[in-house]
């Protein structure tokens, strides 16, 4: 398994944006930490709606590169779909992800993204993913 700071390091804007990898016992956690450039609305404050989708979307190809190391490259988003549920405050933001279908082509994943509550969500999504191919076994 890569260490997954090096996955993250490897999408320029996951970088830019400063989304971090945890492994608990239910899996992957991705976190993005709050940072005043990501504020979209200053009066509430609250998130960018973009960031908030950038995020989910970066942490679902995070959740494909980290669990298939195999893949060759970075998969390609053939589309996303998001649900905002609220806005998003000043400060940390989570995220899981589960791989609904992976087929040899195509992967399907649904995002879970909240800040305090997990059973809270900001926003829920699901995507649509083109693999790019495995590295054959030796």
């Amino acid at each position: 398994m890569p260490a997954p700071d090096d996955i993250v390091t490897r999408i320029p804007y996951a970088a830019f944006l400063g989304i971090r990898i945890a492994r608990d016992a239910d899996g992957l956690l991705f976190q993005l930490p709050y940072a005043e450039r990501l504020v979209g609305n200053r009066a509430l404050p609250a998130l960018h709606g973009g960031v908030v989708a950038g995020f989910m979307e970066n942490a679902a190809l995070l959740h494909l590169m980290y669990l298939e190391p195999r893949q060759v490259g970075i998969p390609k988003t053939i589309d996303f779909s998001i649900d905002y549920l609220r806005s998003a405050g000043p400060r940390e933001s989570l995220a899981r992800c589960e791989v609904t279908r992976l087929g040899r082509r195509v992967a399907q994943v649904q995002i879970r993204c909240w800040q305090e509550n997990a059973a809270v969500p900001v926003a829920v999504a699901r995507a649509h993913f083109l693999l790019g191919g495995q590295v054959p076994v030796a």
